[in-house]
């Protein structure tokens, strides 16, 4: 039997950060919602967490882990 390498896996904690991002995105979005969209930041907002979000879990697959 031969022995298989290591995987290398992501970042654990850029998935967390990722995580977080995405409950203020969820959070932005209901207090524009409670508001009954009287403004459009609160959207804008939550688009960007979302982003970011986004952006964080994708750093977590593409960096190797050290």
């Amino acid at each position: 039997m031969t022995e298989q390498p290591a995987r290398i896996r992501g970042r654990v904690s850029l998935y967390a950060v990722a995580f977080v991002l995405l409950v203020g995105a969820g959070a932005a979005l209901v207090a524009s919602a409670v508001g009954f969209l009287a403004s459009t930041r609160l959207l804008w907002v939550s688009t960007g967490l979302s982003a970011a979000a986004i952006g964080a879990a994708l750093l977590g697959v593409l960096l190797p882990r050290r």
